[in-house]
């Protein structure tokens, strides 16, 4: 195995995530989210099992932005000029995101919500 071949890809992956924060507003929000969510999983007292679902959402659901703002740009690029079928692929990425966002908040209040009330 070439080892400066495999720590060069964590330095793309790490150039693409910096990018994709500068760029786009959604991310930043779904890091910001994240960082809310930890600070009161951190004040609430989360079990090890609550972690590890909370841990996957948040890794699950900046992993699936950045696929989605990956997609716009190959989208933007195979296809500068308006067409139908260019759109619905951005809207079916940006709708996948949105049901995950959905599964994930339920998910949170589901753990959350005894805790508090």
């Amino acid at each position: 195995m070439d080892r400066a071949r495999f720590f060069r890809s964590f330095r793309f992956a790490a150039t693409g995530i910096r990018a994709a924060i500068r760029r786009e507003q959604n991310i930043r929000f779904h890091f910001l989210a994240a960082l809310a969510v930890i600070v009161a999983g951190l004040l609430t007292g989360l079990s090890y099992g609550e972690w590890l679902i909370i841990i996957l959402l948040i890794g699950g659901m900046i992993a699936l932005e950045l696929v989605n703002t990956a997609l716009e740009r190959a989208v933007d690029l195979a296809s500068p000029e308006f067409h139908p079928l260019a759109g619905e692929a951005k809207d079916m990425a940006a709708g996948a995101v949105l049901v995950f966002a959905a599964a994930s908040a339920i998910i949170g209040l589901l753990i959350f919500l005894p805790k508090w009330f």
